[in-house]
């Protein structure tokens, strides 16, 4: 059996040109022709690969590398081996990303799963929708009435795109999405699986029982923005939830109704953001970092993986734990329960011997 591969081959580049893209200087000029034809990891690559080197851990790794080159700060360029052709730059990971990105555009976003440009016979799409030339709907996807979608966009197989919802240009909806009560703006990628503008959580309990509260906002998501999959952003209640400019959201993050995240943000796998939360430009959640409803998060605030936010978080901090407090002082108060379990455990021994001695006497 043959191994597949899922992307193109990539277009080869000389270390000229791959200077040139990245503003390395390379150490040896006269192999600026040298073909390279992909990027690998140093364990990986092999003489017409590019590696990176960054970190003096991965010493044994790069003496071992057969990689035709390698991207490198000044400061570690010393340890390359001689074989391997030397790019030096002053953030090697950073660069080899870009290299990266222009040998595999193919894989910077989802394209048809039927390698099909247009409309597949088998999508319904309502009469009054509107989709701009150049769209591409794989099979079995339902799209709505009064439902608008911008040139370039793909909606993949089983995607169900809702009434009047509105989907800018060079987008992605991957397979099995719902999207209701939306707006989504251009270069948005949404991965497979997620869930769109559905019910906020919203009761109101009684004696008779839970009422549900009426869910009239809408979800806007602004350019740039990427959800992986299985995520799920619910619609606002009485006002919008917003997701802004350029944020980056993990797998499995729930969003509730009413939460408006700020631009660039990043939220990491299994996080939950409760209704009516204020996250900031540039703020980062870790994984499974949970914050309550109604909560403020500062731009730039960074909290850690497994903290939970309640109330406030002040702008440009590091916090963590539960509830989150300062990073600093929340390993100080780490470090001294610890301590007080080694000496609670150590008195108790002591005290068991004295009495053991006092049984023996």
């Amino acid at each position: 059996m043959t191994q597949p591969t899922f992307f193109k081959t990539p277009v080869k580049m000389t270390l000229a040109e791959i200077a040139a893209l990245t503003g390395a200087q390379l150490a040896d000029p006269s192999r600026a022709g040298q073909i390279i034809g992909g990027v690998s990891t140093l364990d990986a690559a092999g003489p017409m690969h590019l590696a990176f080197f960054d970190k003096r851990k991965y010493g044994d790794e790069l003496a071992q590398s057969h990689a035709g080159a390698c991207l490198v700060s000044e400061q570690l360029q010393a340890e390359v081996p001689d074989r391997i052709a030397i790019l030096r730059v002053a953030n090697p990971y950073a660069a080899f990303v870009d290299v990266g990105r222009a040998l595999h555009a193919d894989s910077l976003r989802p394209q048809s799963s039927f390698g099909q440009e247009g409309i597949a016979p088998s999508a319904v799409i309502h009469p009054e929708a509107w989709l701009e030339d150049g769209v591409t709907v794989d099979p079995l996807a339902v799209i709505g009435p009064g439902a608008e979608i911008g040139s370039g966009t793909v909606i993949g197989s089983n995607v169900v795109i809702g009434a009047n919802v509105r989907i800018g240009r060079d987008c992605s909806i991957g397979a099995g999405t719902t999207v209701l009560h939306a707006m989504i703006g251009n270069e948005v990628i949404i991965h497979p699986g997620c869930r769109i503008g559905q019910d906020g959580y919203g009761f109101v309990s009684g004696p008779g029982g839970h009422l549900k509260v009426p869910q009239t906002g809408r979800v806007l998501i602004q350019n740039d923005v990427e959800i992986g999959a299985g995520t799920t952003i619910d619609r606002g209640a009485l006002r919008d939830t917003v997701i802004g400019e350029g944020t980056k959201i993990d797998n499995l993050v729930q969003i509730g109704h009413n939460v408006t995240i700020g631009r660039r943000c990043i939220i990491v796998s299994q996080s939950g953001v409760a209704g009516s939360s204020v996250l900031g430009d540039g703020v980062v959640l870790g994984a499974r970092v949970g914050v309550s409803d109604h909560a403020i998060i500062g731009a730039g605030a960074l909290l850690a993986a497994r903290s939970s936010v309640v109330g406030e978080v002040p702008p440009n901090v590091r916090w963590g734990g539960s509830p989150a407090k300062p990073i600093k002082q929340f390993f100080r108060e780490l470090f001294e329960v610890q301590r007080l379990g080694r000496e609670g455990g150590a008195n108790s021994k002591s005290r068991s011997s004295g009495a053991d001695n006092e049984e023996q006497a």
